[in-house]
């Protein structure tokens, strides 16, 4: 889907031969078609996809539908957006650091401060940018805008993502994900002490009544817009006022981690949205530590995909793919071992 989802009643008709094909899976029966969309493209929101939906943009099994249209599994649904008003991607030469290639998808390793697609507010300097440099082929099942992108990180998690190369490696890696079957693993520093060893966290995640730019836990069973999410986690090293810890998120909820760790008491460090800083120094380790040796040790969320295992898609075999810790996280971790041992 492109950038543009908001048509107005003065809008040209848009191109057809930019439609998105979309086939319902699993675990859909009975969501409102507008839900269903908003999922599947979490940038926009229920009201943008609902404008779209009543400017006939969107059929399922060959009839325009409705906003309330109930999906059911196996639905074909044709999502039409209107024309872009921004240029499309172009390949900028971004330097990324590829960790797995072949002809049907690659494994890259996103550093933090980099927005995955083109969207509002930036067109330019995102991944798709530097995979349309790097790759000559990209799937453009989800339109010129998410050219190869499966899956997403929030702009200031780094760490390893998979870009599909062609149309039937993408539908296919996205089925796995559906499906639960790509193993996801993050590393993260959080503020406290975490006593339990190993836990689950469990909660019904929405968007924020009153803020835009936030998710949150609601005990709600009410609201529409709550998605079931579920995260392991296990303590890897504690610290004093602080704990490195190993995050597995069952499910793919937006701000999933950084929701769940916040909502029990241990958010990430420097996440400016879920804890209210977006910096730690070496002042907050050390108290009373001479200015002129203070310094920044991480200036981004400390939220890291570590790894992700899944089966080949083509080929059958069984992937395991790391991106080693960036250079902010390791400093801190340094840090911490050395100025604030347990």
């Amino acid at each position: 889907m492109t950038s543009s989802l908001a048509p107005t009643p003065m809008d040209p008709a848009p191109s057809v031969d930019r439609a998105v094909e979309i086939v319902a899976k699993i675990r859909v029966d009975g969501l409102r078609l507008d839900q269903y969309l908003v999922s599947v493209f979490p940038d926009y929101s229920r009201s943008v996809v609902q404008r779209v939906i009543a400017n006939g943009g969107v059929a399922v099994n060959g009839k325009q539908a409705k906003s309330s249209h109930k999906i059911r599994h196996g639905d074909h649904i044709r999502v039409v957006p209107p024309e872009p008003t921004h240029p499309l991607p172009v390949a900028e030469n971004i330097p990324i650091e590829i960790l797995f290639e072949d002809e049907f998808l690659a494994v890259v390793n996103k550093p933090a401060d980099m927005v995955v697609h083109p969207a509002k507010g930036h067109w330019s300097g995102t991944l798709v940018n530097a995979l349309r440099f790097h790759f000559d082929h990209l799937s453009e099942i989800n339109g010129d805008y998410r050219a190869g992108i499966v899956h997403r990180l929030d702009r200031d998690t780094s760490g390893v993502i998979i870009v599909a190369k062609e149309e039937q490696t993408h539908r296919d890696m996205s089925l796995l994900f559906e499906q639960r079957k790509v193993f996801k693993e993050y590393v993260a520093l959080a503020a406290g002490v975490i006593d339990r060893d190993s836990d689950y966290i469990e909660g019904r995640i929405a968007h924020h009544p009153h803020d835009r730019i936030k998710m949150t836990v609601t005990d709600d069973e009410e609201d529409e817009d709550a998605k079931d999410a579920c995260s392991y986690y296990e303590v890897i090293e504690r610290f004093r006022g602080f704990t490195f810890v190993r995050v597995q998120p069952r499910t793919g909820r937006t701000h999933q981690i950084r929701v769940h760790l916040a909502n029990i008491g241990h958010p990430v460090l420097a996440d400016k949205v879920y804890s209210g800083r977006d910096r730690i120094c070496l002042s907050d380790l050390v108290p009373g530590i001479d200015p002129e040796v203070d310094e920044v040790l991480l200036a981004r969320q400390a939220l890291h995909a570590f790894r992700l295992r899944f089966r080949h898609p083509r080929r059958g075999n069984l992937m395991e793919i790391e991106a080693p810790l960036p250079p902010e996280i390791q400093k801190t971790l340094t840090a911490l071992r050395q100025h604030r041992k347990a």
